[in-house]
């Protein structure tokens, strides 16, 4: 053996810890590869229109902008990952981190100057005098050197930060990421607050037209800081005095009552569009309980699914329609069980010919089954029933109000959408701790497996795809008259990936997950519209980061945890780390 290992009590053999690189061992090196990659991706912000389209829009009033944010935190990310592989020493590590800043910030420079010589907006349409002027904080060519010693700095930040103790490294980023994300999202909760007499003026003191003010900023750092000391005393005392599980049972109900007044509280406070946020949200939320019964707990993976969104849709559509194309004017309340209904046929039309087909194999073929409903609904062949690409308008309110009700408007459709949502979401629960609910889970695990066990795979597969056919047949019904049209073009596979990408970023077979999933890929880039199309740009960022950081989603179930964590935390490689489920077979 080349090292020498100690031995655990238990026998298990734990690799020493590898020693940060010596000046020796060339340590500088990948610190200057950072500064190239941190030059790189700060040329591309700039490039792509990134900091020039953000720059509007303050984080602090006055102070900084989110297309400054965008180019001070590739500098804090350089420092951060520069110190960790600086040669050892927090000064050499500080300096490490500075220089992959400086390193950075060259780049910008050398854009300012090339661009002030030569004219680059033929190669790269936002390499203008107005992002030279944000790079170099409006003072042009004389301070060319400004992105060297910014870039910098924020890179001796991030490098600091990383040398913190780990108990300060915590606080720190959670209040830098807090005051980030309250400045983000400043409008949505400056408005309540302007609304209400009582809270009008501290409203007025923490936020600005756009972002915070220097004091909302201080005061977000504060309040996050003080409250993670509070969380953190107040977890020592805890230590040794869990409450008991009948008393955590019983405070699940308050606790419960208490987050339902604020949701329905919500719109109210935040206004319409928020509402029309949520409404949208909570529809992916119910044909993603459909998806979570057919793909998290079943394991068959449909990318057909707005196929039965579609139906349901229609069906709705077509029934309360005044327009051209509605053929009974029937109430919302009478049209959406048939919709419901006909879903779940159509899920046992699709189910029959491919309860056989396993894999990626069901995968396509499930795409193919909701690219004909697409396709149909949209052609000249059905245009005289389903109104072709024009589609159904004119579909009704499911409750008829005065302007200046408190329910007009989106108001009405998050109310009912969420109530949909409560009760898909208690009849998911139901299911997934039933019998049939193991059945799925079994099959999920092993099909061949399962049959031998006794499960009926014909019986249990098509319930699989017919409930979850009703749950997306719902959401349908309630999008049409979200939208008071339905139109080919809102049934495209995209749907079908969203919502596949829901469950798998939420936690696979997870209802909270299906939950916070909506939320995460559905919601807040509905919320940052006003950034166009660069949102998806960061939103795929996010999906990356996800998947590389947390596979097992953001709240996973505990099948899928413990899936995903069974090994014991030994050196990679090391051939005597053995899974959690194999150590009681020795």
């Amino acid at each position: 053996m080349s090292q020498l290992q100690a031995e655990t009590p238990s026998g298990h053999r734990v690799a020493p810890e590898t020693a940060r690189p010596s000046v020796g061992d060339a340590g500088w090196r990948p610190v200057l590869k950072l500064g190239l990659l941190g030059g790189a991706i700060a040329l591309y912000l700039c490039l792509t229109g990134i900091v020039p389209i953000f720059n509007p829009r303050a984080l602090i009033a006055g102070l900084i902008s989110l297309g400054e944010v965008a180019l001070l935190t590739t500098g804090l990310g350089v420092g951060y990952l520069a110190a960790r592989r600086a040669p050892d020493g927090p000064r050499r590590a500080l300096l490490g981190a500075t220089i992959a800043g400086a390193v950075a910030g060259a780049f910008l420079t050398a854009l300012v100057l090339l661009g002030a010589a030569v004219d680059l907006r033929g190669i790269a349409l936002h390499a203008s005098p107005a992002t030279y002027e944000i790079l170099t904080f409006g003072f042009g060519i004389p301070g060319s050197w400004i992105p060297i010693v910014a870039l910098g700095l924020a890179a001796a930040l991030g490098g600091a930060i990383q040398v913190l103790p780990p108990r300060l490294q915590r606080p720190v980023t959670t209040g830098l990421m807090a005051l980030l994300v309250v400045g983000l999202f400043a409008g949505i909760i400056r408005t309540p607050m302007l609304a209400s007499p009582l809270t009008d003026q501290l409203g007025r003191l923490l936020f600005a037209s756009e972002g915070l003010t220097l004091v909302g900023a201080i005061v977000t750092v504060v309040v996050v800081l003080g409250g993670q000391w509070l969380n953190r005393r107040l977890a020592v005392r805890r230590r040794g005095r869990e409450l008991p599980q009948a008393q955590r049972r019983r405070l699940t109900l308050p606790v419960a009552l208490i987050g339902l007044l604020f949701v329905l509280w919500l719109p109210q406070g935040v206004g319409s569009f928020f509402a029309q946020v949520v409404a949208v949200v909570t529809l992916y939320v119910l044909m993603a309980f459909g998806l979570n019964i057919t793909l998290g707990l079943a394991g068959l993976l449909d990318l057909g699914f707005v196929a039965f969104f579609a139906v349901g849709a229609y069906t709705v559509g077509l029934l309360t329609s005044t327009g051209e194309y509605g053929i009974a004017q029937w109430p919302f309340w009478a049209a959406v069980p048939v919709a419901v209904v006909l879903a779940m046929l159509f899920g046992a039309f699709l189910g029959l010919p491919i309860l056989g087909i396993r894999g990626d194999y069901l995968a396509i073929a499930t795409l193919g089954f909701g690219e004909i409903i697409r396709i149909l609904a949209g052609s000249d062949l059905l245009k005289p029933w389903l109104g072709g690409p024009r589609g159904v308008t004119s579909i009704p309110k499911p409750i008829e109000v005065t302007p200046d009700s408190f329910l007009a408007g989106p108001l009405q459709i998050y109310y009912i959408a969420l109530a949909a949502a409560v009760v898909v979401a208690f009849v998911a629960i139901r299911l997934r701790d039933s019998r049939l609910g193991r059945a799925w889970i079994a099959i999920r695990e092993d099909e061949d497996v399962a049959e031998a066990m006794g499960v009926n795979l014909v019986q249990t597969k098509l319930l699989a795809y017919m409930l979850g056919a009703a749950f997306a047949g719902l959401g349908g019904a309630i999008f049409s008259t979200l939208l008071g049209a339905i139109i080919s073009s809102s049934v495209n596979l995209f749907v079908s990936i969203n919502v596949a990408a829901i469950i798998i970023v939420g936690g696979m077979g997870s209802i909270p997950g299906v939950v916070g999933g909506s939320i995460f890929l559905i919601g807040i880039p509905e919320l940052f519209r006003e950034f166009s199309e660069y949102r998806f740009l960061f939103y795929g960022v996010a999906l990356i980061a996800m998947m590389i950081y947390r596979p097992e989603g953001i709240w996973p179930s505990r099948i899928a945890r413990r899936e995903l964590h069974t090994t014991d935390a030994l050196e990679p490689g090391d051939p005597t780390a053995v899974p959690a489920t194999e150590m009681g077979k020795a």
